[in-house]
């Protein structure tokens, strides 16, 4: 709740700012003909909306699970990302259109000192704001207000080439406005795109972030009796709610009851500490006595680790003739379930009078 209020402060201060500025700027920009400043007070006003905008979404992520989404309406918060940076991409087409208008039709530019001076003040503004929100976002994990503070931050930059362009003009009679105005849009264009391309690779499910999966095995390997940890699927549903399941390899003579205690204490642990809600936890065996099992395991590890693409073999257990192991192959493979078949035959012909259980596993987590 508390991430939620700060969220809509800091959207509220970016209405407020944006929407004082566009006005500065649109008065300055119809009283000297600049088309560059008309457009730059326009993307403020975009900006002011897409802060609006963060203000809904992250009320409606807020919204307490239910029957119907058991796991919450997080993921709103990209949602909205993603309309924003819609949003972004829409003004800097229509601007694009404008200034591409005003080189066709050109109208000389008529600035003065005020002018001026308040756009410089502009700049100073929608700079220091933009850092405020983007630092914000980083810190809450939002990507609306990530998003809203690059903008805000390149917003500056684009303003201070405007400062520049009049300089220009009033010194050396050069007038850029318009060719200035058709950068000003693609830059605007480029950022929405990025944006959206950004939103939409977090929507479809992104690997685990490397620190967050590394940080999770280190406190599950910190556990007496786990050999291993393996198989980490991270699942997200909106901003800091993550949750999973893995894979634990413990002793082949461990009872029921004793692998429940121990997989209730992983769950808590990595839940207080990483803030992950750990779903499942399946069991590996693991050979405690039986010296022919280790001997075979090596065998096999040493033919299986020998293939290209091959990242990792575990979950190894023999009993009797019966032999399991699990085989991950990575994404750069051209055809991951021919090269598995390949290994796991070559594995059967080296121990033709066991029988084998394997399964192909991919490169879900660091």
């Amino acid at each position: 709740m508390k991430r939620n209020q700060e969220i809509i402060r800091t959207s509220i201060l970016g209405i407020v700012v944006n929407l004082l500025l566009a006005a500065f700027k649109a008065v300055i920009g119809l009283l000297s003909g600049s088309i560059a400043i008309v457009l730059d007070a326009v993307n403020n006003v975009s900006d002011a909306f897409s802060s609006i905008i963060t203000i809904v979404g992250t009320k409606l992520a807020g919204r307490k699970p239910d029957h119907k989404h058991p796991f919450g309406y997080g993921r709103i918060e990209y949602l909205s990302a993603l309309v924003i940076s819609l949003i972004i991409m829409y003004a800097g087409i229509t601007s694009l259109i404008e200034a591409v208008k005003s080189i066709l039709n050109p109208s000389t530019p008529s600035y003065t000192v005020v002018g001026l001076i308040i756009i410089f003040v502009a700049v100073l503004a929608k700079f220091f704001m933009g850092m405020y929100v983007k630092k914000t976002g980083e810190r809450l994990n939002s990507g609306s207000l990530i998003a809203s503070g690059e903008d805000s931050r390149m917003d500056s930059i684009i303003s201070a080439s405007t400062l520049v362009a009049a300089i220009l003009f009033l010194t050396l009679h050069i007038n850029i406005e318009a060719y200035l105005a058709v950068v000003i849009s693609i830059m605007i264009i480029k950022a929405g795109y990025e944006i959206v391309a950004s939103t939409i690779s977090t929507i479809l499910g992104e690997r685990a972030d490397g620190g967050v999966s590394a940080h999770i095995k280190r406190i599950v390997m910190e556990f007496e009796g786990v050999h291993g940890v393996y198989d980490l699927f991270l699942n997200n549903y909106g901003p800091n709610t993550m949750n999973g399941s893995l894979h634990i390899e413990v002793d082949d003579n461990m009872t029921a009851w004793q692998i429940d205690k121990l997989e209730r204490k992983i769950a808590d642990r990595v839940y207080q500490e990483a803030h992950v809600a750990i779903t499942g936890i399946s069991v590996y065996t693991y050979n405690t006595k039986d010296d022919e099992a280790k001997r075979i395991f090596k065998d096999i590890r040493k033919i299986v680790m020998s293939y290209d693409h091959v990242m990792q073999m575990h979950g190894f257990f023999m009993n009797g003739n019966d032999i399991s192991f699990d085989i991950v192959i990575d994404f750069q493979c051209g055809d991951r379930n021919a090269l598995y078949h390949e290994i796991v035959d070559h594995v059967r012909k080296q121990y033709p009078t066991y029988h084998f259980i394997t399964t192909l596993d991919s490169d879900i987590s660091d």
